[in-house]
């Protein structure tokens, strides 16, 4: 793709990047195969293709306007387009580059100002979303039934190994996932115990910065990451071998640490450290003596729904699968398994019709034959699917902490 960028932009650190990007792209059209959003609209522009020609003419001539930051905003970021691209096109990052470039040109509704700024205003912060998720169970009963199927149960964190093990691994407690379900990151403790791994969660690490990052508040994201990095220095320096992080979303944020502050020299060598030692926890197990997990119940036909963030982010894909056939489990086979749930962070409360029918189509999908349990591999899909799945939701993890009981 031949480019032409504004002189105010071209000359830049981002101008240079996003050139480079759009540069990549052939037109072949690829992309729009495997993305959710075309799929259900058919419409150009709202594909990869066609928001790769939109965030090409606004740096271009600066052209702007409400209707293509709609495209923009409709995007899922779920990056199945990046899969599919023979040609390697970043498009994740150039999402990111367009939107922040449009937010900073064109003014958005009150009614979405608001909405934006009480995510960015709660959701990062356990000790404001706790109270709040308290309040909204104990209303539960009384709230009208597309409301109440929204509030997830309260889980209580199970007991946790008291085993120190030479291996220590850090763990990345979660914003949302820490309040609403604190039984990942035991079960995850408890898998990783019997393998001779002790796993640490520093209480002053805080949100992963991704939901104020991708909401583009940039600097905002940045001071989580930040924050975060200057938390787990001293660990990492002291002999712990990575970051376990059980929710795929975060993973993915994290394993972009060092890509999101190259541009900081203070931070770039630490990011940059911090983003290779981040792992997904299959990626750990699989790596260990899986003979040492002693498994008693695996009886349940297991579902499971890959998230974006682990297949087409962090190129996971059929690592779990693997790990849970490994160990004995029992799969069913998941039709168009490349298709976003409609989660995506926040896009769920942002773009609540596109979600809805994506979450409908991955629901169809996934009870084709006829599971006992969906498992899944990130926070924000499992309470997405909960809402309105007629059969448990549960992270992998659990599913294999289970058994071991």
């Amino acid at each position: 793709m031949q480019t032409k960028l504004s002189d105010s932009i071209k000359m830049t650190a981002i101008g240079k990047e996003a050139d480079a990007i759009l540069r990549s792209c052939v037109h072949c059209g690829f992309c729009t195969a495997t993305c959710p959003t075309y799929q259900q609209l058919g419409d150009e522009l709202d594909s990869p293709r066609g928001r790769i020609y939109l965030i090409k003419q606004m740096l271009e001539d600066n052209t702007v306007s409400r209707k293509t930051q709609t495209h923009l905003d409709r995007c899922l970021t779920c990056r199945a387009c990046e899969t599919t691209c023979p040609s390697g096109v970043k498009y994740g990052r150039l999402i990111e580059i367009g939107r922040h470039y449009i937010d900073q040109k064109v003014s958005r509704k009150l009614s979405d100002r608001l909405t934006r700024k009480i995510l960015r205003s709660i959701l990062p912060y356990p000790k404001r979303l706790k109270p709040l998720l308290k309040i909204s169970q104990l209303l539960k009963p009384f709230l009208p039934a597309p409301l109440k199927n929204k509030v997830p149960k309260q889980q209580t964190q199970s007991i946790l190994p008291n085993t120190e093990h030479a291996r220590k691994m850090i763990a990345l407690g979660g914003c949302a996932q820490s309040v609403i379900k604190p039984g990942t990151n035991s079960a995850a403790a408890t898998i990783l115990d019997k393998l001779g791994i002790s796993l640490v969660t520093p209480t002053a690490a805080g949100c992963c910065g991704a939901v104020s990052y991708h909401l583009n508040k940039n600097e905002e994201g940045l001071a989580f990451m930040r924050h975060n990095i200057d938390t787990w220095w001293p660990l990492i320096e002291s002999g712990y071998e990575g970051i376990m992080i059980s929710a795929s979303g975060c993973g993915a944020m994290v394993k972009e640490y060092g890509d999101a502050l190259k541009y900081d020299p203070a931070y770039a060598e630490k990011a940059a450290r911090i983003s290779s030692l981040s792992k997904d926890p299959c990626e750990i197990i699989l790596n260990e003596d899986l003979s040492t997990l002693k498994l008693n119940k695996k009886d349940k036909k297991i579902a499971f729904q890959t998230p974006c963030t682990l297949q087409h982010a962090q190129q996971l894909n059929g690592r779990v699968e693997a790990l849970l056939t490994q160990l004995g489990f029992t799969l069913t086979s998941v039709t168009d398994g490349h298709l976003c749930c409609g989660s995506a962070g926040t896009y769920s409360i942002l773009q609540p019709k596109m979600s809805q029918s994506l979450l409908d189509n991955k629901l169809g999908t996934l009870m084709a034959e006829q599971p006992d349990v969906i498992a899944t591999a990130n926070i924000g899909c499992q309470m997405h699917m909960e809402t309105k799945s007629t059969v448990p939701v549960k992270h992998w993890l659990e599913i294999i902490a289970d058994a071991m009981a």
